[in-house]
């Protein structure tokens, strides 16, 4: 019976380690996530802006008109 009692103690204490070191994963991944997320919006902002100064240009009439 000891032995048993022991062995769960082992299993519990593995399982709490595991589980931490997931855990540390899941929060570098949503670090990386949030970083990339911010990097989106800035790179669209930025199509955005580059898209309506072309579209500016485009309606610009030609100096010979």
């Amino acid at each position: 019976m000891e032995d048993r009692i022991m062995d769960l103690e082992t299993k519990m204490a593995y399982q709490d380690t595991t589980i931490k070191e997931l855990s540390d994963v899941i929060y570098e991944q949503q670090k990386t996530i949030d970083t990339l997320n911010e990097k989106i919006d800035l790179l669209l902002d930025r199509y955005r802006d580059i898209s309506k100064s072309i579209g500016e240009v485009r309606d610009e009439k030609p100096p010979h008109y």
